[in-house]
């Protein structure tokens, strides 16, 4: 689990409430459901209608990333290949039979399978290549919709704030009414301008990044197994592979 990221959102929401509370407010103040509805509701029909439906659910299952992130310790990886440059060393290509098996990541056992097939070098760096631009095209636009709630939402809450503006002029003639019609307007603003740049835009951001790691790691992957197609030497193998953390 990252930690870093549970910490990051609980330091931003403490950090809000425990200004308020020394600025004499009452945390109840920030708690408007109607203001709630107008920014998070039309935030969420905006990217709706921006987005295919394969993008907003893709997006949606990779805000798990942001506690449970890929696994992209490059050392261990490198650990794991120059293991099958060994073992190919000692038994051929088709010693990897087993590790392929064992295998669960399908871009991975998929790069095994072609070295067990007996494939072509140039030929299995081309297919895996192909496979990893496909990734990171459908990967980064599932992370848009937390960019484009992060644009979205402080304009909608600027709405919101206008809604409650017209509902206080509607009233000036009920000072009972005043009072929540403002709440409604300034609330509304905090929750867009809030959400944008204490949650959507940064949760966007951690993806990409964690994205471009995965990328490398995908790459680390194709040098490794296009150096073990190519009967490289595993200290060499290793060599290479070091190159992309160095």
């Amino acid at each position: 689990m990252d930690i870093l990221s549970l910490i990051g959102i609980l330091t931003a929401l403490i950090a809000i409430i425990v200004g308020q509370v020394l600025e004499g407010g009452h945390i109840s103040s920030l708690l408007q459901a109607t203001a709630f509805m107008i920014v998070i509701g039309g935030t969420l029909g905006a990217v709706l209608l921006q987005s295919t439906r394969p993008q907003f659910l893709a997006g949606v299952r990779m805000a798990r990333w942001i506690f449970q992130p890929p696994n992209s310790d490059y050392e261990a990886w490198i650990k794991v290949v120059v293991s099958w440059s060994n073992t190919a060393r000692r038994g051929g290509l088709l010693a990897l039979e087993g590790p392929m098996q064992a295998e669960r990541d399908p871009f991975v056992k998929r790069g095994l399978q072609m070295l067990v097939d007996g494939g072509e070098p140039e030929a299995i760096r081309r297919m895996m290549e192909v496979e990893i631009d496909v990734y990171e095209d459908k990967h980064r636009a599932a992370a848009k919709i937390w960019e484009a709630a992060g644009g979205y939402a402080p304009t909608i809450g600027i709405l919101g704030a206008v809604m409650g503006l017209i509902h206080v002029m509607e009233n000036l003639s009920d000072p009972s009414k005043l009072g929540s019609g403002i709440a409604v307007a300034f609330v509304a603003t905090i929750y867009g301008v809030g959400s944008a740049n204490l949650l959507f835009l940064p949760i966007a951001n951690k993806l990409k990044t964690l994205i471009a790691m995965e990328v490398k790691r995908r790459e680390m992957l194709i040098e490794g197994i296009f150096a073990i197609a190519s009967g490289e030497n595993p200290r060499i193998v290793e060599s290479k592979l070091r190159g992309f953390i160095s």
